[in-house]
C-alpha cells in the first residue's frame, strides 16, 4: 500500500522540524515535501501531488487560506489541515469558506495533530472540541453580520488578493508582476481596481485593511 503523503507549509523551520518529528512516529506517513510561502505551497501541490497539506495561515507571499483556494481549485481531493496561532469565530467560518477540513492551533500540536492527520486520511473533518463548540454557538446564534455586507472574500477576487498581499508586503508594481507572472500594466490595474473597489487612499490604508482581513499578518 502507497504511504500516506504529506506536504508541510509553513515559513518557519522550527515548525517545519517539529511536525515532521511529530509525524515520523507513522511509517505509513511519508513527508515528501517543505514549503516556505504560500505560493510555493500552491505550486508544490501540483508537482508532489500530495493526500494532505498542513497549512500554516501567515505565509509571505500568498496567504495559507488562498493558497488553499487556489489548491483546492486545481486539486479538490487533497486534504488541508489548517495551522494558526489564531482562534476566533470569524477564522474559522474563513476556514471553512476556503475549503479546509481541519483546522489546528500551533499550540495544540503536540498532542493533536496525529489524531487530526489520522482522521483526514480517513476523509473525516477534524476540528478540536473546543472549534467545534465555536462553530456550533455561531450556527446558532445565526448570521453576524448584515446579510447585504459584502465579505472581504466576496468583494475581492482571489488575483487581487494575492496582489493585495504582496503590496502590503511592500512590493513595487514591477516586483508583483514579476511574482504573477503578469506585466506591468495588468499590475497596474489590478492595483487600481483594488484601491477604487475598497475605497482606499494609499498604501498605507491597503496595508490596514490587509492586516484587519488577516490577508497578511501584523
Amino acid at each position: 500500500m502507497q504511504n500516506f503523503r504529506i506536504l508541510i507549509a509553513d515559513d518557519h523551520e522550527i515548525v517545519r522540524k517539529g511536525l515532521r518529528a511529530i509525524l515520523s512516529v507513522r511509517p505509513d506517513w511519508e513527508v515528501i515535501g517543505e514549503s516556505i510561502t504560500g505560493r510555493q505551497a500552491v505550486d508544490d501541490a501540483r508537482s508532489l501531488k500530495p493526500n494532505l497539506i498542513i497549512m500554516d495561515i501567515g505565509m509571505p507571499e500568498l496567504n495559507g487560506l488562498d493558497a488553499t483556494r487556489l489548491v483546492l481549485k486545481e486539486q479538490p481531493n487533497i486534504e488541508i489541515l489548517i495551522l494558526t496561532m489564531h482562534e476566533s469565530e470569524q477564522l474559522i467560518h474563513e476556514v471553512l469558506d476556503a475549503g479546509a477540513r481541519g483546522y489546528m492551533l500551533k499550540s495544540d500540536a503536540g498532542k493533536d495533530l496525529l489524531a487530526a492527520v489520522e482522521s483526514l486520511r480517513n476523509r473525516k473533518p477534524y476540528f478540536t472540541t473546543r472549534v467545534s463548540e465555536m462553530v456550533l454557538t455561531g450556527y446558532l446564534k445565526g448570521p453576524t453580520r448584515n446579510a447585504e455586507e459584502p465579505t472581504v472574500h466576496s468583494r475581492l477576487t482571489v488575483r487581487e488578493r494575492e496582489v493585495v498581499q504582496l503590496l502590503a508586503e511592500g512590493k513595487s508594481n514591477k516586483e508583483v508582476a514579476t511574482a504573477l507572472n503578469i506585466s506591468v500594466k495588468t499590475a497596474e490595474t489590478h492595483r487600481s481596481r483594488i484601491m477604487a473597489k475598497l475605497q482606499l487612499g494609499s498604501i498605507g490604508a491597503l496595508v490596514r485593511y490587509a492586516v484587519r482581513n488577516r490577508i497578511v499578518e501584523a
